[in-house]
């Protein structure tokens, strides 16, 4: 009984990791999608504009995202 909880623990923890890892890497490309879309404004100050609402770190973004769910 004890390799089965083992193993179930080792398989949780992996399962949580791949999830993280995968959240990230969507936000990411979220994010470069976004900055692409953003270089096709014409208009310098709002291509601007749009780049600098475009810079949150995922951590950043993670943690507003919780506080979000706590409120």
């Amino acid at each position: 009984m004890r390799n089965s909880s083992t193993a179930m623990a080792i398989g949780l923890g992996a399962a949580l990791l791949l999830t993280a890892c995968s959240s990230q890497q969507i936000y990411d490309s979220g994010q470069a999608w976004q900055r692409n879309e953003c270089q096709k404004l014409g208009d310098k100050a709002e291509r601007d504009r749009c780049l600098a609402s475009n810079q949150d770190s995922f951590e950043t973004y993670r943690k507003k995202s919780e506080s979000t769910r706590k409120d």
